[in-house]
């Protein structure tokens, strides 16, 4: 836990269950255990479930090929390779493609999916696909009639307690399937625990121990490395990992761990660059904890533990409470000129109890968020992350600091995603320069200097 707070910069939760009982688990603030968070590619896990339940009510094999499911988006004179891929192919990441289809919202699409040439005799070729994993939510909605969301509420999340899942969709109504569900840690580890426990729950099976067993063994080989966790095979949207466990992840460090020999599942959500260094820390020091001997209850320690878990935090801003330019830059508004980050103004209002107020305007859109001074304040608003990472509308939580009498920076997390945003700005007579910077990217985190005048 020490490691994982002190040496590893964006945790924002984990949960650890061994035996079927929660032994562990803590929020970095202001993430917190009623929040959602975006699972990324973690979805993929979530996705390959969906089949799992349709093969069982013998909707679909995982040898079907899969041009009779959408015969109509066909490419005209399909090749002989999109003829021959199954859902087997979809499942393993071994469709035959050499390059991705496109994957945002408003492209992704079966349609798109068999477009694209498929060089490789499907089976042969192992190739990391998001469109592959929505293909697999597009199938369960073909031969369902229902979303991917929908289909598993009955079936996977009502009987889980999975409260409140929100899966996106692409521009024809689809699950995405590969990315875009949220659910809280909790929900992560109940989903790990699921499986586990072979798709028993509660004294019920839910989904058929044969599944789970082809859906977490090694499918395909992707690689040699002993080191990386990438590298230990993959099976239906799982991936291998060392120590004979496996997981579904997604991008930033969104985890779910199943250890079946330690008889553990581990939930992390996260906003990391290195997701192995995380993987590492549980190999290097949580996997040697988990041997199994006798031990003493220890209430000294155990104190010290729900002490260090009750004080996880996301680092605030820096910076101090108060500028004498306060009150000089109070409502003043700052606009600025036609830019790709499409940030229209800014303005600064101070707040009661030493809050401030950042009044933002950002592609026609307004949102106000309150800063308190190391001290998270939560409000909600437009978050613009980048390709795959604009949010409309956001639980958001910010902290500000002045790092000099006429320089402040603005942390702001949003507190359903990966993503926390660090606004720097210098203010010179009625100039206003400002620098920002997000702490993970599917691109460059570090953003243009824009420069605003006062209005």
């Amino acid at each position: 836990m020490n490691t994982l707070d002190e040496k590893i910069d964006g945790m924002h939760s984990v949960m650890l269950v061994r035996h079927g009982e929660v032994i562990l688990e803590g929020w970095w603030k202001p993430y917190g255990p009623q929040h959602n968070h975006v699972l990324y590619s973690l979805s993929k896990s979530f996705a390959s479930t969906a089949v799992g339940f349709a093969v069982a009510e013998g909707k679909l094999t995982i040898d079907d090929e899969l041009l009779k499911f959408f015969p109509g988006d066909a490419p005209a004179e399909p090749s002989g390779n999109l003829k021959a891929m199954r859902v087997r192919d979809i499942l393993t990441m071994s469709t035959g493609h050499q390059d991705e289809p496109p994957v945002a919202p408003d492209k992704i699409s079966a349609k798109s999916f068999l477009a694209q040439p498929v060089p490789h005799l499907p089976g042969t070729h192992f190739k990391y696909n998001t469109p592959a994993t929505f293909m697999q939510s597009a199938i369960v909605q073909k031969v369902t009639g229902q979303t991917a969301l929908d289909y598993l509420r009955p079936r996977l999340f009502e009987p889980l307690g999975i409260a409140n899942p929100v899966w996106d969709t692409n521009f024809e109504g689809v699950s995405l399937g590969g990315y875009g569900l949220r659910v809280r840690t909790e929900d992560i580890a109940k989903f790990g625990q699921l499986y586990l426990q072979k798709g028993k729950w509660n004294g019920k099976q839910l989904l058929p121990a044969s599944w789970i067993e082809q859906a977490s063994a090694r499918q395909v080989s992707n690689g040699s490395n002993p080191k990386s966790d990438w590298n230990q095979g993959y099976g239906f949207q799982f991936w291998r990992s060392r120590n004979n466990a496996y997981r579904g992840d997604g991008a930033f460090g969104q985890y779910c761990v199943v250890l079946p020999d330690q008889d553990t599942v581990v939930a992390i959500t996260s906003g990391v660059k290195d997701m192995q260094a995380v993987l590492n820390v549980l190999w290097d020091q949580l996997l040697p904890a988990l041997a199994p001997k006798k031990m003493k209850a220890d209430r000294a320690t155990q104190k010290q533990l729900t002490d260090r878990l009750a004080a996880l935090e996301i680092k605030p801003a820096a910076g101090a409470a108060s500028s004498p330019q306060t009150s000089r830059l109070a409502n003043r508004t700052y606009t600025f000129p036609v830019n790709d980050q499409k940030l229209e103004s800014v303005q600064l209002a101070s707040a009661p109890n030493g809050e401030l107020n950042l009044a933002i305007r950002v592609n026609g859109r307004d949102a106000k968020v309150a800063c308190g001074h190391r001290q998270w304040r939560k409000g909600r608003g437009p978050f613009a992350g980048g390709y795959l990472a604009d949010f409309p509308d956001e639980p958001l939580a910010g902290t500000f600091g002045w790092t000099a009498d006429d320089a402040l920076q603005i942390k702001i997390c949003a507190v359903e995603t990966p993503y926390h945003l660090t606004l720097k700005l210098k203010f010179a007579d009625d100039n206003l320069t400002l620098d920002s910077e997000t702490n993970v990217g599917f691109g460059a985190t570090k953003r243009p200097t824009l420069n605003g005048k006062a209005q």
